[in-house]
């Protein structure tokens, strides 16, 4: 099948999967995930097809949402695009990207690597960040009906993988967890370009909010 009607099918086909999916991990966010991992591949020497097709199925099942298993999105992946006779090396490709884009908490090593993954990762971490990043974590925080924050649970930088993806903290926690960590792990040079002003205005929301609630930064 010709490239453009594969990414043609599996967007009708992702758009189906995630409707009514929580407001943080829906098609929108699959959306600007594919355009700007399009954009970094601008930049980038790879094979634009795997990006394009990675960065859509990335979130196809996202583990949060399916008491952490993390085979069901490759799963789905795999199961549709041999449906529509995708190259098996493609399919390969594909589904190591799904397997090793998430952050684990961040002490977790890949076990995978390739320009393509930078990319999406770096794309998808972006989409982590800035403003919509924000509206992300709230949008999730209030899925769980989590706290917005409690001054005694301080952030945890020293959690192991299990302890991440368990994790019930305040959502004011997940930026020193996870948020504000990433404008140093973005892997290509445009990536890192583009956190350094998604990451300043994180820092400029902390410090607002900690002078709405009173409160001095302590962390």
């Amino acid at each position: 099948m010709h490239q453009e009607n594969v990414l043609q099918k599996s967007i009708a086909f992702i758009k189906e999967t995630l409707a009514g999916a929580e407001g943080g991990h829906d098609w929108q966010h699959i959306s600007r995930v594919w355009n700007t991992a399009k954009y970094i591949a601008g930049y980038e020497k790879s094979d634009q097809f795997i990006v394009e097709l990675g960065a859509l199925f990335h979130d196809i099942a996202d583990s949060k949402f399916h008491s952490g298993d993390e085979s069901i999105g490759p799963k789905i992946a795999l199961k549709f695009l041999l449906s529509i006779e995708v190259d098996e090396p493609a399919i390969d490709h594909v589904i190591k990207i799904i397997e090793n884009i998430s952050f684990k908490g961040g002490n977790e090593l890949l076990t995978f690597k390739s320009p393509e993954l930078d990319i999406v990762q770096d794309a998808d971490r972006l989409d982590a960040m800035g403003a919509i990043g924000i509206a992300r974590t709230f949008s999730y925080g209030g899925f769980l009906n989590r706290e917005i924050y409690n001054p005694d649970i301080p952030p945890n930088l020293q959690m192991t993988r299990e302890e991440y993806k368990k994790s019930a903290a305040p959502v004011i926690n997940h930026f020193y967890e996870k948020l504000l960590l990433l404008k140093d792990r973005m892997n290509t040079g445009k990536g890192r370009e583009l956190a350094i002003e998604r990451h300043d205005f994180m820092e400029q929301f902390l410090a607002q909010f900690y002078r709405e609630v009173g409160k001095e930064v302590s962390w």
